[in-house]
């Protein structure tokens, strides 16, 4: 089920590239993979690693964009890292601002962050925000994102490392679960997958799985998803019981 009125594509937009490790949910982070990977190429962007580095030459990229786009911010990063200082992160906010034309999906885990800044930047409507948790360990995050004045809010459960118990979803517009990918991916139980999903039908919040993960970690090993060729093929598919579930947020 689709509930978005939007034409769903999505690009990233990186203004600051690096990171470090502050929960359970980063020991395998895809994006240090990655930055590693490219600092080894010689990329410019990737020059420290991933030590945090403003992309400063990036920061205006969402203004020679014609078509609206779907904004993933900080795929490689965390705009909310306590060593991007403030000013910049109001340098963010101001091409977010003026760039109403495109919908932009900040994710972070340091939500105590976004909470001390929120009154000093601007949510705009085109601006989402998104707090993961890994387990029951961190849903206070959700507690905090409740508080924070963007118009659109959501959970990540990935990757889910455990049972979720938390199921208030007050004013939150969307949730999307996995599990973790890679070599050294920790599994994901069903009965985890399915206790989100249905604390999301019992409060029509629409629900997102992404992935299983890996093949293993499928209950259903004929699960069509796994195929490469499949429309909607995912990393050890994405199936529940022989159901796709990829709902967005009502976009008014």
């Amino acid at each position: 089920m689709n509930r978005s009125n939007i034409e769903w594509t999505e690009v990233t937009w990186n203004p600051t590239t690096g990171c470090t490790k502050v929960s359970t949910g980063c020991k395998n982070c895809y994006a240090e993979r990655w930055a590693n990977m490219q600092y080894k190429r010689g990329i410019n962007q990737y020059r420290n690693g991933f030590d945090l580095t403003l992309a400063v030459e990036r920061l205006n990229d969402p203004l020679k964009w014609k078509k609206p786009q779907i904004v993933f911010v900080n795929s490689m990063s965390d705009l909310f890292h306590d060593k991007v200082e403030p000013d910049y992160i109001k340098k963010v906010f101001s091409v977010m601002n003026n760039t109403p034309q495109h919908t932009y999906q900040i994710l972070t885990k340091r939500i105590e962050r976004v909470k001390d800044l929120s009154d000093s930047i601007f949510w705009s409507d085109n601006i989402w925000l998104g707090v993961s948790v890994e387990n029951t360990e961190f849903v206070e995050r959700i507690e905090i994102l409740k508080k924070i004045p963007a118009k659109i809010k959501f959970i990540s459960f990935e990757p889910l490392l455990g049972d979720v118990k938390y199921n208030d979803f007050t004013d939150i517009d969307w949730v999307l679960a996995g599990g973790e990918s890679g070599g050294k991916a920790r599994k994901v139980e069903k009965e985890w997958i399915k206790s989100i999903r249905d604390n999301c039908k019992r409060q029509n919040t629409a629900f997102f799985f992404k992935q299983w993960g890996k093949r293993i970690f499928n209950p259903d090993p004929k699960d069509p998803t796994i195929d490469k060729n499949h429309t909607f093929y995912a990393k050890g598919g994405c199936m529940i019981d022989n159901e796709i579930y990829r709902e967005y947020p009502n976009i008014e």
